[in-house]
């Protein structure tokens, strides 16, 4: 691949949206060609994947779940994010196979074994180049989603929460690139930290002709 591909993980409200649009205004600012997608969803088919394994009140079983994720994930993939890293951009991830890992294996308990080998067949073996694991502490899930609307999975209990963020913690020790990021700290020291990490990755190091 051309373009480079970073990811930003972790549980939700813990900024990854506002830190996935820094980084994209930060990159485009600078002259690169930026994608800036999500999942689940990303295009039109995922995205009604999506509305689906997140409605309130859908009685989605734990293997529906995954494989609906999954299927998300290879519509997106194929269609959104490979094509756009064939052309040389950089493409920037809301979530991406860790958060399977971390919600449908640590919190669900599936199989991490069938959850790997789904991933690689939804993916064809993509790997980003960078990822960063937002984690904050769990006393900010409510005070960040006081005024937001909760789906499906915002819903699960403070143990489900805790077991994802175990799984989010082993998962982002053992893989390769994967950095973990304190999302308690302030907006502007984590932009900062994002900034640093790409550097040292080399993310920022495409020749000219590979700039929009």
């Amino acid at each position: 691949m051309k373009g480079k591909f970073i990811v930003l993980e972790g549980p939700d409200r813990c900024g990854k949206s506002t830190q996935a649009k820094l980084l994209y205004n930060y990159l485009l600012e600078r002259g690169f060609d930026v994608v800036l997608t999500r999942e689940p969803g990303g295009t039109p088919t995922a995205e009604k994947i999506r509305q689906i394994v997140l409605e309130p009140g859908l009685d989605v079983r734990p293997v529906a779940e995954l494989l609906l994720y999954e299927a998300s994930r290879a519509q997106h993939t194929q269609e959104k994010i490979i094509p756009a890293l064939q052309e040389g951009k950089i493409v920037i991830c809301e979530r991406y196979t860790m958060s399977t890992c971390a919600y449908q294996g640590y919190a669900r308990g599936l199989d991490l074994n069938m959850i790997d080998t789904l991933n690689q067949i939804a993916t064809t073996g993509l790997k980003p180049d960078l990822t960063l694991v937002f984690l904050m502490s769990d006393k900010y899930f409510s005070s960040r989603g006081e005024y937001l609307f909760s789906d499906r999975l915002e819903r699960e209990d403070r143990e489900f929460r805790q077991n994802m963020r175990h799984g989010y913690k082993m998962l982002a020790s053992r893989t390769e690139n994967a950095h973990l990021i304190d999302a308690d700290a302030d907006v502007d020291a984590i932009r900062a930290q994002v900034i640093e990490l790409l550097e040292k990755h080399h993310i920022t190091d495409l020749c000219p002709s590979q700039k929009s």
